[in-house]
């Protein structure tokens, strides 16, 4: 007699309610302020002519602190318009490398990257086994970044035991980063899906046929590598470490100080790493050397390079290409010309249009449910980011409190003022309740932010790439929000493997 396993189902998502007042940001309460204010004004004045004046003012006020555009508040979309008009006044939405990059004293060409990756700078590490490491450096925040390439089995055709095996272990892999004063501040899951004309499978394929194979049996690859090599899609996934210095002080004294010590506490800690991952499903096939962070950079902005850089690297596993390196140089690891537009972020020769994830499903779904996500697509390519912030369990517990008072208040109000409570506001309640009382019970809890980027080489792809991919987010329950008016900003997320993104948590009152 058998038992069938159930796969497990997950949910309980929560927003983060990162507002000034409730759901108000800064600006929003001031000009709720002021519209009150001004409303009050003609009963002190006793004065007609004075309603109005302020009455209609103080209802454009309150129109732009709650009212809604294009999924922001209509302060935060003026702020961002305005914003991005004096940058394109300026010229300070077109960035210039290549030719146009300053050079040292020495003659050499700094890695020159736009936006908010101008910080980043990619050092060099011993990684403990005999190689290199390429790490990203931001000085500003004053963290470090490792980056390797995986692979996992994947959870579509496995049963449905193993399947909720790798999930639970990914899961205790999260959870042991949720300690008390970890070094690790984030963890980013990175995945490609990218076009592929089979160029570098087919070379492959040509250094390894023995001369001596029969012609039939040669015709017959021939054939199958030119009708399946066009149509091919590959994926590439990434993870990225993030350690923070502050929090790691006392750890990177003791190994030396400053950016030295820093990349030693960084490697012990991803070495510690390797044993959860192995459960977890995930097979680390490299960590990233400095030329290969930069490849991975350089293909995100020119995607034409992907497959010429692909064939290369192929090339230099061959012992006959001696003197090939594979990966890119540092210095040229950013796009020679990008320009930031409104809804759409134009580098070398493709566009991307990036979107943040805003809803999660309601509803409880299967551990595959962002598998449509990624479906190949030969008109455009996809990336996903992933970026996660473990929480220790003082801090956990005072996020947790803090909501938890902020939602009985808002109830208690709601009851002294007649309104029924709504049920997503009682099914909100009910979820905040379990979450802290799984806290209490030892699991971990993590901020997460997911952000999606579809890229094309053909403008003219672009509206129905973006459909696409909408329409994709949709079957999988998810409720997308398009970047406005911070395009360069959403792509260093979500189509680089870098481990950015997920702003300092902002607490209201």
């Amino acid at each position: 007699m058998s038992t069938s396993v159930e796969p497990n189902a997950y949910s309980g998502w929560q927003s983060e309610r990162s507002g000034f007042m409730g759901n108000l940001s800064g600006a929003g309460f001031t000009l709720m302020a002021l519209a009150a204010v001004i409303s009050v004004m003609p009963i002190y004045q006793r004065s007609w002519g004075a309603a109005l004046i302020c009455l209609p003012l103080a209802a454009l006020l309150l129109l732009l602190a709650y009212g809604r555009v294009l999924g922001l508040s209509a302060d935060e979309w003026i702020v961002l318009a305005v914003r991005h008009q004096i940058a394109v006044a300026s010229s300070k939405n077109l960035f210039f490398s290549g030719v146009f990059a300053p050079r040292t004293k020495d003659g050499q060409q700094p890695m020159d990257l736009p936006g908010v990756l101008a910080r980043l700078h990619i050092l060099e590490a011993p990684d403990g086994l005999g190689g290199t490491l390429g790490i990203m450096h931001n000085p500003v925040d004053g963290t470090y970044t490792a980056i390797c390439r995986v692979t996992f089995p994947g959870l579509a055709l496995v049963d449905t035991e193993k399947q909720n095996h790798r999930v639970k272990a990914w899961a205790a892999y999260l959870r042991s980063q949720c300690k008390e004063g970890g070094a690790i501040t984030r963890i980013s899951v990175h995945q490609r899906s990218l076009p592929d004309d089979g160029a570098a499978l087919r070379s492959w394929t040509e250094r390894h046929t023995a001369p001596d194979a029969p012609a039939a049996a040669v015709q017959a690859l021939d054939e199958l590598m030119a009708g399946a090599g066009p149509t091919a899609t590959i994926r590439e996934t990434y993870l990225a470490v993030t350690l923070s210095s502050s929090r790691a002080r006392l750890a990177v004294k003791g190994a030396g100080g400053g950016q030295v010590g820093a990349a030693a506490v960084l490697v012990r800690e991803i070495h510690a790493m390797h044993g959860s991952l192995s459960s977890a499903g995930l097979q680390i096939l490299e960590w990233l050397t400095p030329r290969g962070v930069a490849q991975a950079i350089r293909t995100a902005y020119d995607p034409e390079a992907q497959l010429a850089l692909s064939a290369r690297n192929t090339a230099a596993e061959d012992p006959q290409w001696k003197g090939a390196e594979r990966g890119v140089d540092p210095a040229l690891a950013g796009p020679a010309a990008a320009e930031t537009g409104w809804g759409v972020y134009r580098h070398d020769g493709a566009w991307t249009v990036s979107y943040q994830v805003r809803g999660f499903p309601r509803s409880d779904v299967y551990a595959t449910f962002l598998q449509p996500l990624l479906r190949p697509r030969q008109n455009a390519r996809r990336s996903l980011s992933l970026v996660y912030e473990p929480i220790g369990p003082a801090k956990a517990r005072q996020e947790l409190a803090r909501e938890k008072t902020k939602r009985d208040t808002a109830r208690r109000l709601r009851a002294k003022t007649g309104r029924v409570e709504s049920e997503d506001e009682r099914r909100e309640a009910m979820m905040a309740r379990a979450q802290d009382v799984a806290r209490a019970s030892g699991h971990g809890v993590v901020r997460l932010t997911a952000l999606l980027a579809v890229t094309v080489t053909d403008f003219d792809q672009l509206e129905t790439a973006c459909a696409e991919l909408q329409a994709d987010a949709s079957d999988a329950g998810l409720e997308l929000r398009r970047v406005w008016g911070a395009q360069d900003s959403a792509f260093a997320v979500a189509a680089l493997p870098l481990g950015q993104g997920l702003p300092d948590r902002r607490v209201g009152i």
